[in-house]
């Protein structure tokens, strides 16, 4: 903790400082691997009422698109609102910049938040590792992923004994060992708690009771990092069982693209316990998988609902803004790819919900595009703090009062030789380091299947000028 000293030092008086009488709350909730895939998106065979009601209350933006396809690469974007750091080291990365130069990188969006008045306090995973620690079990208190951001950085492990352990967890306890002899599917009997997300909840639940008391003087910046629908799907049988009649839709284009495009083997599904089943090939284990996730997602949406209701009865949801973000989406099938890391629509496009007490039109449907990265200023804005320039996102305050404002390109990187993306209102080009593109055209049904950057080259270039000028 020391070696931060010298940073917080320097960093203090460069935001400016504001009294916050009267400023709202935000709670961030940060959901893992989640697609846009809820009944207020449109999919009704899904079970999700917590989250709907959230939608119901504020502005669901249908085409949100975070940065990278993997946890903490996008939420490096999320939690500092700039572009950059394609790996899901990027934050600790961050961090030992900052160790010997407190100058590498301006604050972080809760640091922001911290040093203007606000205490700000972490439960669950927010930024890649859960409670933001580093070493072999992630509970190493000397090594910070996100020094000087939170006043309180937290995981209730439990059972699980540990961060890692908890991360991907199964029920009672269970830690990933040889991943190959863990369940991928699991529901089994009991309360939510026999889950890692439930006592993440509990923690979450006794962090709002503490920062609403009235002796606080500040306002608070808690964000809670719900775990599932992550891997393994695990879920209390409750939520399965929601599912035991659901007629799920056909997947959409489920086959391997033809040609060079940023397809990968799935291997961070493959590697669990499957009893030699590939969904690829068994349609019956393919529709087993896709329920399982829904259960998670409805596990999920429980905890949300826990959330929520806490503000309610705490009475602070009328001062209090709400964000619903996942860091991002996630395959079933679609170009036979079962998990994320990849450049396609599936992988990059992920819910985001913002609500607040007040908003015009609540409830209505945006299909404006945005960015993760816009969420930081968006907040700055909403709570009347000091502009933060350095964030490279934009406010969506214009969208919140009115559905219908434009919306901008959306971009994103990841650093398995990808390169970048941009998405438009009607294509989406990928620009691999080496130089290759890949084109797809969003008027046609064809959609992401097929290449067509050769004919189209004047689209390729136009939109290979736009991501060269948004990363120069």
């Amino acid at each position: 903790m020391k070696r931060f000293t010298l940073f917080l030092a320097v960093l203090i008086p460069s935001i400016p400082f504001l009294s916050f009488a009267d400023k709202p709350n935000i709670l961030l909730i940060c959901v893992d691997d989640l697609r846009p895939e809820l009944n207020c998106y449109g999919v009704d065979y899904i079970h999700s009422p917590n989250i709907d009601r959230l939608a119901a209350e504020g502005r669901t933006f249908y085409k949100h698109y975070v940065q990278a396809p993997t946890c903490g690469a996008s939420r490096y974007a999320l939690l500092t609102g700039r572009y950059g750091g394609p790996s899901n080291n990027a934050l600790f990365d961050r961090a030992k910049e900052l160790e010997t130069n407190p100058n590498a990188s301006p604050p972080s969006m809760p640091a922001w938040f911290r040093h203007n008045g606000f205490r700000t306090v972490s439960v669950g995973k927010v930024s890649h590792h859960p409670g933001g620690r580093g070493g072999p079990d992630w509970n190493d208190e000397s090594i910070i992923e996100m020094p000087n951001s939170w006043d309180r950085h937290l995981l209730n492990a439990g059972a699980w004994q540990h961060p890692r352990g908890w991360m991907h967890g199964q029920a009672y306890g269970e830690i990933r060992g040889d991943a190959s002899q863990m369940d991928l599917l699991q529901a089994y009997e009991g309360p939510d708690s026999i889950y890692p997300d439930g006592i993440n909840t509990d923690q979450a639940l006794k962090q709002l009771d503490s920062l609403a008391k009235k002796e606080n003087d500040k306002p608070f910046f808690l964000a809670f990092g719900i775990l599932r629908p992550h891997l393994p799907f695990g879920a209390p049988k409750k939520y399965l069982d929601l599912y035991a009649d659901a007629e799920l839709p056909a997947v959409p284009h489920p086959k391997q693209p033809k040609g060079r495009t940023t397809w990968h083997e799935s291997g961070e599904f493959y590697k669990y316990k499957r009893d030699g089943m590939d969904p690829n090939t068994n349609a019956d284990y393919a529709l087993q998988v896709r329920k399982h996730y829904a259960a998670c997602v409805s596990y999920a949406d429980g905890q949300v609902g826990r959330v929520l209701n806490r503000l309610d009865e705490l009475d602070i949801r009328d001062n209090t803004i709400v964000v619903l973000w996942g860091d991002h989406g996630w395959h079933l099938g679609e170009h036979a790819i079962w998990g994320k890391h990849s450049l396609f629509e599936e992988s990059l496009r992920s819910p985001l919900i913002i609500s607040y007490p007040g908003m015009p039109n609540p409830g209505k449907l945006s299909h404006s595009m945005v960015e993760t990265i816009d969420i930081f200023p968006t907040l700055v804005e909403l709570s009347g703090l000091p502009k933060a320039k350095h964030a490279h996102g934009v406010s969506l305050k214009p969208i919140l009062e009115s559905p219908s404002s434009p919306g901008h390109d959306a971009f994103g990187y990841f650093s398995r030789g990808y390169g970048h993306t941009i998405r438009t209102g009607t294509h989406r080009l990928i620009a691999h380091t080496d130089g290759y593109v890949e084109l797809y055209d969003h008027r046609t049904l064809e959609g992401e299947t097929r290449n067509v950057a050769d004919e189209q080259p004047d689209v390729v270039a136009q939109l290979k000028a736009k991501i060269e000028k948004r990363f120069r």
